[in-house]
């Protein structure tokens, strides 16, 4: 899980060495937290929510194919 949002999200930044993925697995469910540099945080979250809401549908797409349950928090 981890994996699929740093590929995607390095594609997405200005600074991917600045992309932090921390996980947090309790039985099946999974907790990401995304942490960015400030400048690309507009690049992640997408108008309106836009990009945000397309990575987590597709990593959500993901996990129900792996039988989990996966929140992604963006910070």
């Amino acid at each position: 899980m981890k994996d699929l949002v740093e590929v995607i999200v390095r594609a997405l930044v200005d600074n991917p060495d600045d992309v932090r993925i921390t996980e947090n697995v309790n039985g099946n469910k999974i907790r990401l937290t995304l942490n960015v540099n400030p400048d690309d945080m507009g690049k992640v979250i997408g108008r309106h929510g836009k990009i945000a809401k397309s990575i987590r549908t597709v990593l959500k797409a993901y996990a129900t194919k792996e039988d989990v349950y996966v929140d992604l928090d963006i910070e």
